[in-house]
């Protein structure tokens, strides 16, 4: 993962020639281009986007749009939590974050979406299931939360999570749209700049 998001076209370039020198395969080697879709850092998704766009268009390889907060559920599942319910949040400044639920065979319980979080976030979900939050914007909810089912976790979302949910929709020929796809942003974007 990129340890400064805000160099994010200057990193990945340099990443995945790396990643190709260090195992020995080609670009041409490979099926698919997997990217995560969204949510997350504008400018991380913009640019991750449009390499793998761009990738697969110079190659002839289909796209795999993968969502972000699926592909950490994921990650909490290999780490072996044992939680019912799987509810990721990304920060998203102040009380919001972008967040989803899913259940241990990653069904979608909560559609990917952005919420400003209070005490009473979540209170069905929460009432008999043991839900484990992580990511960095679950650090927020632990402040507030009195429920007794919720637990917190560290964990972190890394490639590797992606890896299996990306292949699964390669075999299933389940791929995204190059022409028209675009990154999740969970809101629209909005510049300090005057």
């Amino acid at each position: 993962m990129n340890p400064s998001p805000k160099d994010s076209a200057a990193w990945l370039h340099v990443a995945i020639s790396e990643l190709l020198s260090e195992t020995g395969f080609t670009l041409r080697e490979v099926d698919a281009i997997a990217v995560t879709e969204g949510p997350g850092s504008y400018t991380g998704l913009r640019v991750g986007m449009a390499t793998a766009k761009g990738l697969c268009y110079i190659l002839e390889r289909p796209l795999i749009g993968v969502n972000t907060l699926l592909t950490m559920a994921y990650a909490a599942l290999a780490c072996g939590n044992e939680a019912d319910l799987l509810c990721p949040m990304i920060d998203a400044r102040r009380m919001e974050v972008f967040t989803a639920v899913f259940d241990r065979d990653l069904n979608t319980l909560l559609t990917p979406t952005n919420i400003i979080l209070n005490e009473l976030s979540f209170n069905e979900l929460l009432q008999n299931r043991k839900t484990v939050f992580f990511g960095n914007g679950s650090a927020k909810f632990r402040d507030i939360t009195t429920y007794k089912h919720a637990s917190f976790a560290d964990i972190e979302m890394t490639a590797e999570a992606m890896a299996p949910l990306s292949y699964k929709r390669l075999l299933e020929r389940n791929f995204t749209n190059l022409a028209y796809s675009e990154p999740f942003y969970g809101k629209d974007f909005h510049s300090t700049a005057h």
